[in-house]
């Protein structure tokens, strides 16, 4: 079993770590296997051991209203008004892509988003519908109707909240890098093509589902192009291009609505609005009806639901989990799913989309100054106050404003950069992503995340069996790893060092929060020791340099040490040490130790407040294979 310990090396003349004092020793096994001569492990406590146990199981919302004043009201307020005023144009722009009127994806980020604030897990998250479900939600309303998506939200909301219940939150893990990355470009692809018709003013009969059919009409119909659609489709997408590149305070999403909605008007221009196209937006409540459950559709659709709740869970988790970087908070997965599960249940009974954690409005959110869910809120009620107030205006919002605003998030959806670093990778990981992307585009989003996890798992157990070494001890060898072992080592005060024992592949990058939990009471160097880690693969990449950054965000140094031959070479492949810093980068424990203590002599010396504190760690008494004398000599 993975889990978190500390460990007393054992007691040498003149070191410090002895019975009277605590050593700043954690590991992270994944799998170990102590000899007859060492003694029996003492387990962790079960309040101290994993990070979700210090998580509270309740809403985010209730650990906020603890400590809440009118100065983080005021904060909450002001960014819930700047994200609702995001979420509009793309709450509208999702529902029509997805072959629905767009007061439905209004009524979802009203609903959901409410739901997902009030009893989700993250401090910041915002929930609503998002462009990962455009496809899946067009695919199904093609083939079983309007009906048949409403059973299909709510039986995947019915998932989520079971996998929430059961503490599956961090199993979401178990779904590779290479297989996200290759179905949002997918994803992403796809929701660019079809914004074509509306971004160019395109003359089309149908826009078949396929991407090969939807490419050749669109290609048989760009003669008859509309020069004032592809003018202000154009000119709001560079507007949006400039206000990224400006960094401008007031999101690029509001100054492109309310200038190419503007222009628009003023100029009189002959453009589809919202208004033409589907006779305005309707104003009053989301009408409360209970969708038609037919029985002859559940097995047709469950695996449709199975992606609504997969795509819904991992892509909430990773909105939360970029909301926690740039927040510096903790989420608690599992509370997260319950409420994304409950959000999709009651989005159906309001005519609402399915949903899930919005990275974009997430984002905003976050810049706009949110503290707590109550911004939110605030963003569920100012969408719902245009609802009863402003529906007209929002009903002159031009077509092709929203095609650009569309083909944005496309762009900013599809995790471009992270595709030369899985192909820097290896062969194993470009080949899933290759895989998924393929079967996205081409075939189906639903095919794609199946096929793709299938081939993941089975290169997993190629990747683990192909680590297995066998190799006689002999006294070169013995000479060879000293430098590594603990054995002699005097670990400083001012230094904690944590080891990866096993594989750091997908579905086990989660035991790295056992640092992230505790960064508070360590001290200012981190030593992560990779000496018995076997293998790594691009999620175990991207663990390591989250958790680098964590470390870095308290003012602390963060050191890798020890790292074999796989996983050496999968860093060199991929660049790693250009992007953690090859200061940071050690061979050995040795030279790990010698870094520290130049780092702390320069920069900390006695600054560092208590230093030589005690670390509060669940104690393991167990020594470190190949580190017992014994084990040596065997």
């Amino acid at each position: 079993m993975l889990s978190a310990r500390t460990i007393r090396p054992l007691p040498l003349e003149g070191r410090p770590g002895t019975a009277d004092s605590p050593a700043a020793m954690t590991t992270l096994p994944g799998s170990a296997t102590p000899g007859p001569a060492e003694p029996a492990p003492v387990e962790p406590s079960p309040s101290t051991n994993g990070s979700q146990a210090r998580r509270p199981a309740v809403p985010k919302l209730l650990v906020a209203l603890r400590r809440y004043s009118w100065a983080t009201l005021g904060a909450d307020v002001g960014a819930g008004v700047t994200v609702g005023l995001v979420a509009l144009p793309l709450a509208m722009a999702f529902a029509i892509a997805s072959g629905l009127p767009p007061e439905s994806g209004i009524y979802c980020a009203i609903v959901t988003g409410a739901i997902i604030s009030a009893g989700g897990g993250s401090m910041v998250q915002i929930g609503g519908p998002t462009g990962a479900f455009v496809v899946v939600i067009a695919g199904i309303v093609a083939t079983h109707g309007v009906a048949g998506l409403f059973m299909c939200t709510m039986m995947g909301g019915v998932m989520l909240v079971l996998l929430g219940l059961a503490g599956m939150g961090s199993a979401i893990r178990f779904i590779p890098r290479p297989v996200v990355v290759g179905f949002t470009n997918g994803i992403a692809v796809i929701i660019a093509t079809t914004q074509l018709r509306e971004f160019l003013g395109l003359t089309m009969t149908r826009m078949p589902g396929d991407f090969v059919g939807r490419m050749l009409e669109i290609g048989r119909a760009l003669p008859t192009t509309d020069p004032a659609t592809a003018v202000l489709s154009v000119c709001t997408l560079l507007v949006l291009i400039l206000c990224v590149t400006l960094k401008t305070r007031i999101p690029g999403a509001i100054v492109a609505l309310v200038a190419g909605t503007t222009a628009a008007l003023v100029l009189g221009l002959p453009v589809a609005t919202i208004d033409t196209r589907f006779h305005g937006i309707p104003s009053g409540w989301p009408a409360f009806a209970l969708p038609a459950f037919r029985l002859d559709l559940v097995i047709g659709l469950l695996p449709a639901a199975f992606t609504v709740a997969m795509l819904g869970g991992i892509e909430s988790l990773m909105s939360a989990t970029i909301a926690d970087r740039l927040t510096g908070d903790r989420h608690n997965p599992n509370v997260e799913l319950v409420a994304q599960g409950v959000a999709n249940i009651a989005s159906p009974l309001f005519g609402g989309l399915p949903a899930t954690g919005a990275i974009a409005s997430t984002a905003a959110n976050v810049r706009a100054g949110a503290k707590t869910p109550v911004a939110g809120l605030v963003h569920a009620l100012v969408l719902l106050a245009i609802v009863l107030w402003a529906a007209p205006l929002a009903a002159l919002v031009p077509m092709p404003v929203l095609a650009a605003i569309l083909l944005m998030v496309a762009w900013n959806m599809g995790d471009w950069a992270e595709i030369p670093d899985i192909f820097r990778t290896g062969l194993t990981d470009a080949s899933v992503w290759a895989v998924t992307l393929a079967l996205t585009i081409f075939a189906d989003p639903t095919q794609a995340v199946e096929v793709g996890m299938a081939l993941a798992a089975l290169l997993f157990i190629r990747r683990v069996t192909s680590t297995t070494d066998i190799a006689q001890v002999t006294d070169e060898l013995v000479v060879r790893r000293r430098p590594d072992m603990l054995q002699d080592k005097e670990i400083p005060p001012f230094v904690a060092v944590f080891r990866v024992t096993g594989t750091l592949l997908f579905g086990s990058t989660d035991k790295l929060d056992v640092v992230r939990d505790r960064l508070d009471g360590l001290p200012p160097i981190v030593i992560l020791r990779l000496r018995y880690m076997t293998a790594i693969d691009a999620t175990g990449l991207r663990a390591i340099e989250d958790l680098a950054h964590a470390v870095w965000s308290t003012s602390r140094v963060f050191l890798v040490s020890g790292a074999r031959e796989q996983p050496l070479a999968v860093m060199r492949r991929s660049h790693f040490e250009r992007r953690l810093g090859a200061q940071h980068m050690c061979p050995t424990f040795d030279d790990a130790l010698a870094r520290a203590r130049e780092i702390h002599a320069q920069r900390f010396s006695s600054a560092w407040p208590n230093v030589a504190a005690p670390i509060p760690l669940p104690v393991d008494t167990r020594p470190e294979t190949g580190d017992h004398p014994a084990a040596t000599a065997r």
